[in-house]
């Protein structure tokens, strides 16, 4: 149950925080966007977020 919580909380703080480092310009009348952002954190909350949902129904279905 921590793994989720801390991967939903975690993949919205740190992808909230990779998008907004995004940067644009405009080239020949085409706004081009570039990302400068750091996109490990928001990885290693998704990846925790899949163990913790795994680890949930694993642990839901030796329950009943």
């Amino acid at each position: 149950m921590i793994l989720l919580i801390l991967g939903v909380v975690g993949t919205l703080i740190f992808g909230i925080q990779a998008i907004q480092d995004s940067e644009s310009f405009s080239f020949l009348g085409m706004d081009i966007a570039v990302s400068t952002a750091n996109w490990t954190p928001v990885i290693v909350s998704v990846v925790l977020l899949v163990i913790g949902g795994i680890m949930m129904g694993a642990g839901s279905k030796k329950l009943t």
